[in-house]
This record gives structure tokens, sequence and C-alpha cells, in this order.
């Protein structure tokens, strides 16, 4: 074996970025299985191992693969973070986090964020009537708190209050002052004291995606003259003893600590200047914007963050302090709504391979005699003669005939054979020239350098990007992306990945870098009868409930897996939640299966009875379209490697 076909593992833990964003859940073994570490130790799990194993329970891909045990880590890790800031600058309050359920509504995720935080006081956190409603039932334990948050009418409040009355920290935010009058209203009539919060519309400008979450025209908030009058209101109501929590959010994925730093900083201020106005207060909830690294860059780019969860924690506790100290006012009690940061490690996107598409597969071989056009036989001595110039002068000269050759095939002076014969040659010219580039060392144009995008496959994969990646599609949100097994094989296939949906945008064409973003990403080539699995990572957040139904596909399998030291693999699945079928989703927009069964078959009769198909025929169909309403919406792969597999039937030789 030559040292450059040579390919280790460790190269691809840096090609895909493992040893980045991938520590220390992901990793790769030596045999180049993608392995995850839910509790970030030693112990690991293959995920091609959850594949096979959930395959045995009917499970296949598209699926989302959840490990519960690394949700659990990332709540016992935000707490500990907190507990040793305060620890080590001898912090006089608390910290009492709470997870906002927007960030991933499932039970399943719920209730484990729940369990692990029981230890913490660990809270929750709801910005609708739902999530309330959710909230209310799930907050379990007595110490911890409930943030009220969103926009609020009459039953929202009414709801909140009459949790407070069965003795309940369930904390009211009021991010207007018609909602802070319905409170002071409300627990009058329900003859409770509430305990209120003040949402500000702080001044520091928020920094990547969400950066207008904040500022003078941010949706939420209370600006400083709006929080003077609420201050009024509630003195003249008597519940001045009723304000507790003043309340900011920066905007989520932040991705410079600096900006949280200054956001946090000015809440302080505003904290300070309303204890000393002789408010009681007593929590500063600092809001989310606790980012994820999705590209292992430490970089303050908005698919990145340049501090890890510790510096935050130690960030917000030591200036809390500082600003506390200098305005000489008690330090509050810390209140976080971090949520991505939590959710977003534990989950990933399984989807298969189900083809390829290629510009190198149709390419004709075009000889020189068989040539009827100039244009055609310019780019056969481009591709074949001796050539005196530079690689860019090639390429402009080959992108100046495919240009004619268009021209002339739509004005109608070239057939269709010397079109294909162009359109050969100039790829095959750009294949050679991106061949060339990959051996020049030292400054290439930027033109052929996007060769490489320009010669890329396009690997179609078993999933919805409109259902499964929304935040790619609506935001340009980076997710990790890697093959699932082979990754001691050298990648040799630059590719793109395309959805199933019959929609251009369904589509992942940006994929992580170490220096910036690349236009597609090194795969492996398909081998005929072989699965080809790509998991989609750090999905957990958002993801699974934004989604949509674009082509009604509704959504994929799931398998939640817990660590195990007594199982062979180390782990079990505990649960399956199975996908869409053809009859949920066309439910969900108002088609019964029933009716479209009696309505399908109406059209059926009228064909028998009309001798355009025969009535045995015609129950065979019915029946194939009743047992499809009861199946998966999404591609049904097994069935395409049967057929592949399957022998073909030998001739018969004439007599």
């Amino acid at each position: 074996m030559s040292p450059k076909s040579r390919w280790t593992t460790s190269e691809a833990e840096r090609l895909y970025g493992f040893n980045r964003w991938g520590s220390p859940y992901f990793s790769v073994d030596k045999e180049g299985y993608v392995c995850a570490h839910p509790a970030a130790d030693d112990i690991s799990v293959r995920i091609d191992d959850v594949i096979k194993e959930a395959a045995t329970k009917g499970i296949k891909a598209p699926m989302v693969i959840r490990f519960q045990d690394l949700l659990r880590h990332r709540v016992e890790r935000l707490n500990k973070a907190f507990a040793d800031s305060i620890r080590d600058e001898d912090y006089p309050g608390h910290y009492r986090g709470v997870f906002p359920i927007k960030v991933n509504q499932l039970r399943e995720v719920v209730e484990e964020i729940q369990d692990a935080g029981e230890n913490h006081c660990y809270g929750l956190e709801a910005g609708s009537k739902p999530e309330l409603m959710i909230a209310m039932a799930m907050h379990q334990h007595s110490e911890s708190l409930l943030i009220c948050n969103g926009y609020k009418d009459e039953d929202y409040i009414r709801l909140a209050l009459n949790y407070r009355k069965i003795g309940k920290d369930i904390i009211i935010v009021a991010e207007q002052l018609s909602e802070l009058e319905m409170i002071i209203s409300m627990s009058k009539e329900l003859d409770v004291e509430p305990l209120i919060g003040l949402r500000s519309k702080l001044g520091t400008r928020g920094e990547g995606k969400w950066a207008m979450s904040t500022g003078d025209n941010a949706k939420f908030g209370l600006t400083s003259m709006e929080i003077l009058e609420a201050a009024r209101m509630l003195e003249k109501a008597n519940l001045t003893e009723s304000l507790c929590l003043l309340h900011f959010h920066i905007g989520s994925q932040v991705p410079n600590i600096i900006t949280l730093k200054n956001a946090v900083v000015e809440a302080t201020r505003y904290y300070c200047q309303l204890q000393k106005m002789g408010f009681p207060m007593g929590f500063l909830d600092v809001g989310g914007g606790l980012g994820i690294d999705y590209d292992g860059s430490r970089s303050n780019y908005e698919s990145s963050t340049n501090y890890t969860l510790e510096e935050y924690a130690r960030d917000v506790v030591y200036n809390v302090k500082q600003i506390c100290g200098l305005m000489d006012v008690p330090c509050p009690n810390l209140v976080t709504e971090s949520g991505r940061a939590i959710v977003a490690p534990h989950s990933i996107l399984i989807t298969e391979v189900t083809g390829r598409i290629s510009k190198r597969d149709s390419l004709l071989t075009v000889r020189k005699d068989e040539i009827k056009h100039q244009v055609v036989a310019d780019l056969h001595e481009i591709l074949n003669g001796r050539n005196r110039y530079g690689n860019l002068e090639i390429y402009h000269d080959a992108q100046q005939k495919k240009e004619e050759a268009d021209s002339l095939f739509s004005h109608g002076y070239l057939d269709l054979l010397g079109r294909a014969q162009a359109e050969s040659l100039f790829w095959q010219i750009c294949n050679r020239l991106e061949k060339n580039i990959s051996k020049t060392k030292g400054y290439q144009p930027e033109e052929l350098i996007g060769l490489s995008e320009l010669l890329s496959d396009q690997y179609v994969c078993n999933f919805s990007v409109f259902q499964s990646l929304l935040d790619h599609w609506a935001l340009d949100q980076l997710f990790p992306i890697t093959p699932i097994t082979r990754l001691n094989e050298r990648p040799t296939v630059n590719a793109i990945l395309v959805d199933i949906t019959c929609d251009s945008d369904g589509k992942v064409s940006k994929f992580i870098d170490l220096e910036d973003e690349k236009q597609y990403l090194p795969l492996h080539p398909l081998k005929k009868g072989d699965s080809y699995f790509l998991g989609i990572f750090l999905v957990g957040a958002y993801q699974d409930i934004m989604g949509d139904n674009h082509n009604l596909f509704g959504r994929v399998n799931e398998v939640h897996v817990f660590l195990d030291e007594d199982e062979d693999d180390g782990f079990y699945i505990e649960d399956t939640i199975q996908g869409f079928r053809m009859k949920d989703v066309l439910e969900g927009v108002q088609y019964s299966a029933g009716g479209l069964c009696q309505n399908l078959k109406k059209q059926i009769d009228k064909a028998t009875k009309a001798d355009l198909v025969k009535p045995r025929d015609g129950v065979r169909f019915m029946e194939l379209y009743e047992e499809q309403l009861q199946k998966k919406t999404y591609l049904d792969i097994e069935q395409k490697k049967k057929r592949r597999a399957a022998p073909r039937k030998a001739k018969a030789k004439p007599q």
C-alpha cells in the first residue's frame, strides 16, 4: 500500500470534526465506527449497533436516536458549572436554573430533564398556554421554579395564579404593562399573592442569527420608562413584596461571550436599581443564549461559540457579583433558561442514502471522426490537444464553448447528439482540471476552487429537510454530518445531500469546516446492496417540534437509548416511537382514511363496469391502496435492496 493511499480513523476524526464539535460525546473507534459516549466517559456505544437493534424492533431510518444519559449529563454539567463558580467566587446566592420547554416539548425529554435536575432544584419555563399546561403537570419539585414567559391572556394568568395558590414557586413575568394590569387585577380577584417578574428590554444588542431579540425594536420586554411605571403600579396595588425577579433575554445561540457579559452587566444594574427602590427582588433571570459549538471552531461565528459552558457560568457569576458589590446590593439568586445547550447534543438524525446522481455517470466517449459541429470539435481539441495555456484560461475557453453550444441548440443549429457531446466534453475538461488543481500547491483562483462544488455528486437521502432540519433550510444553521461507518476508509466522493421532497430547496449544501464552511461533504462510494447511513448530529433543539409536513412526510421514527453495562453492547433501547403512517398525515389535513377508500372504490367500480379493468385487478388495486394507508410515509429502501439482490431469470433458449 502506497503512503498516499493510507487512511486512518484519526484523519477521519479531524476531517469530520469529531475532536472539535464532538468532544466529549462522540468519537470514531479503530474499526471506523462512530461511537457515542453519553456519559462523557470511556463507556461507548456504536451508533451502527443502535441502528441494527432498532431494526429488530421494526424501526428503520429515517430515525432519531436519543441518548437519554447524554441528556442527563448536560443537565448535571450545567448545574455543576454554576455550583463550582458560586463556590470559587464565594458568591452568596444560589443557582435555580429552568429548562425552557419550547426548545423540546417531547414528554420523554422533559421527564428525563426533570429527573436529572431533581437534586439541583432545576425547574421549567413556559412560553405559551399549552406549554404552561405541560409545565404545571410535570413540575413536581417543591423548591424548583416555574417561570411564565410569552404573551399572556386572562386564562394564562388565571392558571398561573391558581398554581401559586397550591404553594408553588411560579413567577409570572410581565412582558407588557397590560399584562401587569391583568396580574394585579386577577390576583385580587383570586385572593392570592403573586410572584411577579419584569422583563427588561436591554440596550445591549444581541449577536448571531437572533440579534434582534433585544434592543429598541425587540418584540418583548419593558423599556426603562415602562419599568418605572410598572414599579408605580405595583406600589399603588400594595404588591411591592410580590416583585421578585428581573428577566432579560439576549437571544438564542449567542456566539460571543462579550455580548453575554455586557447584557449581564446591564441587567444587573436594572436589578440593583429596583432593589434600591424598595422592592425585595431575589432572582436575576439571565434568560437563554448559551450556545452550542456546532462547527467546532470555538469562534464567534454564528454556528459556533468562543466560550465553553463553564466559562459562561463563571462570567455570569463574576459579573453579577461585581456589579452588586459596586452598588452595595445583596447578590440575587441566579436563573438561566438554557435550552439549546441542554438538549441539542442528545439527538442524532439517521438517514440512509438511497441513490446517487452524478454528472460522470452519463458522459459520452466522443471520437473525433464522429464530430459534426465545429463547437464540439473545439471542445474536443481543448480536452485532447496539446495545450500551452494555464488551468484558468482552459476553463474559461471550455466555459465559453459550452455556452456557445447551448445557444446553438436553442436556435436549432445543433442537434441533440451534438449538445450531449459538448456537455460530455465540458465535464471531462472540468474533471481533469479539478485533478490538476488538487495536485498543485499554492494559490488557486476562486473559479477553479469552485470546480469541486460544481462536480459534486448528489447523494439522495431518505428524509425531509423541512421536517427534520428546518433550521438548516430557514436559517442556514450548520449541523455536523458524518458517515456512521467506514471511517477507516478514505472518502473519495464529494457530495451534497438531497432529500426526497419534490422541492429544489430540499437539500443540504453547506457543511462545517474548521476555517469556513464547505459546499460539499467528502463521503464514500456507495456499495451495491450495502446500507450507507449518515448521522446528522446536535439536532435535539427545536428541530423535533418545528419541522413541518411538507409533502406530508411527517415525523420520523424514534428510539430512546440508555446505557447498561450488563448488556452485550453496553446499551438497551428503552422505548421506540413509530413515525407517521400515510393515514396519520392524511388525517392531519382533514382526509379520513375511510372517505378516501370510498372515493377510490367508486372510481374502480366505474372502471370495472366500463371493462377498463378486470374485477380481480380492481380488487387487488383497492387492497394495495388500503395497505399503503397503514405504511410509513418515507421510502421503503428494503424493498429496493431486495429487488436489486433478486437473481435475474435466465432467458429461455430458442428450440
